[in-house]
Order: C-alpha cells, then sequence, then structure tokens
C-alpha cells in the first residue's frame, strides 16, 4: 500500500467512529449541523449466531470506508456508529433500539436473526427512523413498513435458487426448525414450488440435539427433492442424521451453502448435496469484492460479509439524501441500484426487496466451493409486495 493510501486508510478508520452509546437526548444524531452523522447497528456479537454477525459487523466496516471513498465521511461530517450486542434476543434488540432511538438516531441497521428483525421493524415505523435489516431472510421484512429495508437476500431467492434441482420431481420435503427462520422457508418453498409439485414439512424443535426421528420421518415421507434449511451450532449433528438415516442416498437433497467453518459439518455427505448459495469466496469478482477482500481478516470473504458491505453502501446513500430526515432517506432508497460485492443490486421501489443474483454451488474440497451457476437478479425476485 502506498503512504497516500495508508494515510487515507489511517484518516478513514480515525473518522469511523466505534463507540458504546456514548452522546445525550439533546444531541441531535445525524442533524444537518456540523456534528457526526450517528448510525446505530444492533446485531449478534454473542448468542448462537455470533460467528453471522461478526461477518456483518467486518463487512459493514469495510462497506462504509468504501462507500465514502476511505474517508469515513459524508461531506465534512464523519460517520459514527454505535455497536450493540441483541445476543439474538427479540427482547434485547427492541431495548437496544428503543435506546439508540431514544437519543435521536434516525438511522438503524443490523438484525442477524429474523426473530429480531421482525420485532424492530415495527419501531422503526413508529418512531419514523430509517431501519436497514443485515443477514435476517424472512421473507415477512420485505413490504412490511415504509421504514424497514434490508441489505441480504431472502429466504424467497434462496427458493428459486433451488428450484431447478427439482426438475421433474412432484413430492418436495421442506426439513426446517420451527422457528420464524424455519417457517419463512417453508412459506417460500410452498410459494415458488408448490404449483408445481406437493410440499410437505418437517419442523424440528429449534433446540433439538436428537435428529434421528426426524431423520426417519424425512426419509419414510420418500419425497423426490429434500429442501433443508438449517443455521446454527446443531447442525453437524442434522447432517449425520440424514446420512445415517439414508436420506442423502435416497434422494436429491438441496440445502444453502452456510459459512465456510460450517462446511465440515456436511460429513461424508458432502458431495451428494445440491447446494444454492447466497454468497462465497470466489463467487464473485468486482471492485466492491475486492476492496472487501482486502479488508476482512485472511482476505478470506464468507456468507455475510456482503449483507455488512451492501447496508453501509445504503446507509451512505441515505445519509447522503438527509442527515436527519427518515422520509428522505427512504426517498433516496427506493429504486437505489448499485454495484456491490455480489454484483447489482437494486432496492425494487414498491415493498422495499433487494434484488440480487444468487449462485448455484459444489463442494470440491473441504474448504473450497466451486461456482456452477448464477441466477439472474430477475429470476431470483420475489413477487412484488403491496
Amino acid at each position: 500500500m502506498s503512504g497516500s493510501a495508508t494515510s487515507r486508510r489511517a484518516a478513514a478508520l480515525a473518522a469511523i467512529l466505534v463507540v458504546a452509546g456514548c452522546g445525550s437526548p439533546q444531541q441531535a444524531a445525524g442533524g444537518d449541523g456540523d456534528g457526526p452523522l450517528r448510525v446505530g447497528i444492533v446485531y449478534s456479537q454473542t448468542g448462537p449466531l455470533a460467528s453471522y454477525g461478526q461477518q456483518y459487523a467486518e463487512g459493514f466496516k469495510a462497506g462504509l470506508a468504501y462507500a465514502t471513498h476511505d474517508t469515513g465521511k459524508i461531506g465534512d461530517r464523519a460517520v459514527e456508529v454505535t455497536y450493540a450486542d441483541d445476543a439474538g434476543d427479540p427482547a434485547k434488540a427492541v431495548a437496544a433500539a428503543k435506546d439508540l432511538i431514544g437519543k435521536g438516531f434516525k438511522v438503524l441497521g443490523g438484525s442477524t436473526a429474523s426473530g429480531v428483525a421482525t420485532q424492530v421493524a415495527p419501531l422503526a415505523a413508529t418512531n419514523k427512523v430509517l431501519f436497514v435489516s443485515g443477514p435476517a431472510a424472512t421473507d415477512a421484512l420485505t413490504g412490511l413498513n415504509k421504514y424497514t429495508f434490508r441489505s441480504g437476500r431472502q429466504s424467497y431467492q434462496d427458493v428459486q435458487t433451488a428450484k431447478a434441482y427439482l426438475g421433474d420431481g412432484k413430492k418436495v420435503l421442506v426439513f426446517a426448525p420451527d422457528s420464524a427462520f424455519g417457517k419463512s422457508n417453508v412459506e417460500a418453498v410452498k410459494a415458488v414450488i408448490g404449483g408445481a409439485a406437493t410440499v410437505d414439512s418437517i419442523a424440528v424443535p429449534a433446540t433439538a440435539t436428537d435428529f434421528t426421528p426426524f431423520a426417519r420421518q424425512a426419509k419414510a415421507a420418500a419425497p423426490d427433492l429434500v429442501f433443508v434449511a438449517w443455521a446454527g451450532t446443531t447442525a453437524s449433528a442434522m447432517w449425520q442424521a440424514l446420512d445415517q438415516q439414508g436420506v442423502l442416498a435416497s434422494t436429491t437433497v438441496v440445502t444453502g451453502l452456510d459459512i465456510r467453518a460450517t462446511w465440515p459439518a456436511f460429513g461424508a455427505g458432502a458431495t451428494r448435496l445440491h447446494l444454492l448459495a447466497h454468497y462465497f469466496d470466489g463467487a464473485t469478482d468486482n471492485p466492491a469484492e475486492q476492496a472487501l477482500a482486502k479488508a476482512v481478516p485472511g482476505g478470506k470473504t464468507d456468507l455475510f460479509h456482503p449483507d455488512g458491505f451492501a447496508a453501509a453502501q445504503m446507509v451512505v446513500h441515505a445519509l447522503e439524501a438527509s442527515g436527519d430526515d427518515a422520509d428522505k432517506m427512504v426517498s433516496a432508497l427506493e429504486g437505489y441500484s448499485f454495484d456491490s460485492v455480489k454484483g447489482k443490486l437494486t432496492v425494487r421501489a414498491g415493498d422495499h426487496a433487494l434484488l440480487q443474483p444468487m449462485f448455484q454451488a459444489k463442494l470440491t474440497g473441504p474448504d473450497t466451493a466451486t461456482l456452477t451457476n448464477t441466477i439472474s437478479a430477475d429470476a431470483a425476485a420475489p413477487p412484488a409486495k403491496g
């Protein structure tokens, strides 16, 4: 890195201030004066999805530097970011969001978990603040209210990516946790595939540790395709049970490619899986991806880094329109199209769906995924909501 580039990076790091809730209600957060533009990020620093949250936060910091051209500023005003931990608990997330709103923050981001996002989003509408949700995949966020946007994909886009694997099959089984995330996937599969096949589901308790009885149910159902939607630390036990009960050998099993650290959890059946991918290292190669790779530890990008990166780009674009008027921020984001890590992303004006390319892949090594197909943003687009 050249001396000038190093100086710019140092200036960016100095300008992008990370604080812990400092300031007072009397100090405007992101007003039109000369003070900093303050952004609150409420996400999973701890809890079951902490690894997802870490990637999101790393991506956000990289995206903020990228979107502000390594200055950390919009005009002459520094962007000041406060990070708060929700631990994946909706109650903690709501409390943190209320605290930030009470201090005058006009922009919130984060929401690693779907159950968290659906609780924070109504606060945005009630208090007229901009909310850009992160990795939370629930379809319920799309079109939920005027002030809620998303920087990641939604379950419907996952299922559209999986649809091509069905072929002539007529019987689909969704294997998912009994949670907001799981229900969103079941609803998405029914919406996308229900017209062409019969869709049933197995709702596994989110706290389950023994998956054998549920795997037996899946085998006994004899589906043409099993769509597995799972996230968290119990994935290894779940995949082992599906393999041991013969599910992987007896039918087509489609699932999402999770963060790299989870790939060994697929076990011996990894090469038999048909993978849909929101993103993985090597899926794209463009200026935003290159900037992200330079910024993240080890230079290896991962599943939710693009969500944070895109969130920062959206927040910067919104703040360029207004530092304190959420309605002006909303207007700026509606229809906004920009080049990001995954490629060209577009915020659909009518319902704030984030149109984006999706990917199909296979595992070709313990730490290597290979792109097999790219699904265009239009082909993966969810239906428009009123």
